[in-house]
């Protein structure tokens, strides 16, 4: 259990270039990401992609842009991916909302375009975001939060080593409709386990020689946590 006699809180977080084998996560500027983030996510296809996020329907670019400059100026670090392979970026997520003083803060805003599906790129981006945030700025909790009828998202989420803790009944508005909120969390004291478990599951020895994944994340998380008792 960690001693939390001296905690004295944790830096906000702030735009961070993280590297990984697969994808590199890189602070969104507009002027390099703008256009490339758009089409990453489909163009127009986009509104469909986000059907669960709160704002309205993008009519353009235009919506979009300034869409993402609100949200950063509320206090959103946009992380963009981009694929190592290709060099295109191809998704994006943010950390929302910290509590700095209390070490906890979310990611959200989760968009994975198309180049992502069924690849190892979103596995890998979000445990360099997770690992960032327990590693390097010692935050105590991690959130993950969606529209309780997103049930990709929630598998995602769960599927990454979150913990669903419950649902938040009209907890917001949503495209003009209410919206019921799923809470997910992970927490310092699971991060070894999570960790070790994405580190097993990214390890080249988990692939074939298609690049399929030989072994579940989940099932390697399950039988790190079996041998630790």
């Amino acid at each position: 259990m960690r001693d939390l006699s001296s905690f004295k809180g944790c830096p906000a977080p702030q735009p961070v270039r993280l590297e990984g084998r697969f994808v590199v996560v890189e602070p969104y500027g507009r002027a390099v990401h703008l256009e490339a983030l758009w089409d990453g996510l489909g163009g127009m296809a986009i509104n469909p992609l986000l059907t669960y996020f709160a704002q309205p329907d993008f009519k353009g670019i235009e919506d979009f842009d300034a869409w993402l400059s609100a949200v950063q100026k509320g206090g959103w670090v946009t992380e963009v991916f981009r694929d190592k392979a290709t060099g295109k970026v191809v998704g994006m997520a943010n950390y929302m909302r910290p509590d700095p003083a209390n070490g906890v803060v979310e990611v959200g805003g989760v968009a994975h375009g198309p180049a992502m599906s069924r690849s190892p790129l979103a596995t890998e981006a979000h445990y360099l975001l997770a690992r960032h945030v327990f590693d390097d700025l010692g935050y105590r909790r991690y959130e993950w939060k969606c529209h309780n009828e997103n049930e990709p998202s929630k598998v995602t989420a769960k599927r990454y080593g979150f913990s669903f803790e419950g649902i938040f009944r009209q907890h917001m508005l949503s495209k003009g409709k209410n919206r019921d909120t799923a809470w997910f969390s992970m927490i310092d004291g699971e991060w070894p386990l999570i960790r070790a478990a994405f580190e097993a599951w990214l390890d080249p020895q988990n692939f074939d020689d298609a690049g399929r994944q030989m072994r579940r994340l989940e099932e390697l998380r399950a039988e790190i946590a079996a041998s630790a008792t």
